[in-house]
């Protein structure tokens, strides 16, 4: 029998560490944002029907976009317009209403500290990312949808930066929408974004396509994301310019949302 000091105890107390701490909590994030049904709708049906939508409205139609199949260029941008779906307006709406019910306060005062929360959101949003672009490739090998492989590993490299870089800089934006207004304000604000910009923020469509605006929309986050996505996906190319771009909105998100949050 194995003898103790007096006043120790074992297991010893105190809390677990940060990393595993980081995990449960990006484990029950990604669980409610799946478990949610209009964030399911936003992060997988939607740009599920916009890819099934567009190609078979393009087929009816007979035309090609730059010379490419409708599948080979609608894909990128789905791709592109899941990311912002689920890092900007299913962050922003949650994290909204989180705050309104004194879930954000009560997490802040429990063991897990504020960064560590904060990074509990963005593995998950990554997880859930990643289960969303494995959905919608799936469903675009099966409308016949061809990635460029001229070079694989600058593919490779440049949808990663892409993947990681939209979603930093979303992330950053939805987080800032929430933490700045109120839980209904931030669903209406939220939507309305998520709305504007897949209309007209060079998100699903290239940039080309809307004229002389284009020049304009490349630089939103949107427009940045929609480009990087096609470079990677369509040219097998690094877009450079799109990738400082995001990684310039997420510092910009990143800046202000950490001097403007607000915990309750």
């Amino acid at each position: 029998m194995t003898v103790h000091p007096t006043g120790t105890f074992t297991p010893a107390p105190g809390s677990a560490g940060l990393g595993r701490m980081v995990r449960a909590q990006a484990r029950m994030e990604a669980r409610l944002m799946l478990r949610n049904g209009e964030q399911l709708l936003l992060a997988i049906v939607i740009p599920v029907i916009v890819l099934v939508g567009g190609v078979a409205a393009a087929g009816r139609l007979g035309s090609t976009f730059e010379g490419h199949a409708p599948v080979d260029l609608l894909t990128p941008g789905v791709l592109a317009l899941a990311i912002m779906s689920t890092a900007f307006t299913s962050v922003a709406i949650a994290t909204g209403f989180e705050r309104r019910y004194g879930v954000i306060k009560l997490l802040g005062s429990s063991p897990l500290p504020r960064h560590g929360l904060l990074l509990g959101k963005v593995l998950a949003l990554l997880n859930v990312v990643a289960l969303q672009l494995v959905v919608l490739v799936a469903v675009a090998l099966a409308l016949g949808w061809e990635p460029s492989l001229a070079h694989p590993p600058t593919a490779v490299v440049g949808l990663v930066l892409t993947v990681a870089l939209g979603t930093a800089a979303f992330g950053s934006l939805g987080l800032l929408v929430a933490g700045a207004l109120r839980a209904e304000a931030t669903l209406a604000l939220a939507n309305l974004v998520y709305l504007l910009l897949m209309a007209g923020g060079g998100v699903v469509l290239p940039t080309s396509a809307y004229g002389a605006a284009g020049g304009l929309i490349q630089w939103l986050p949107s427009g940045a994301l929609g480009e990087a996505m096609r470079a990677a996906l369509v040219h097998s190319d690094i877009d450079s310019r799109s990738l400082l771009v995001l990684a310039a909105w997420a510092l910009l998100g990143a800046v202000l949302t950490a001097r403007t949050f607000r915990w309750e």
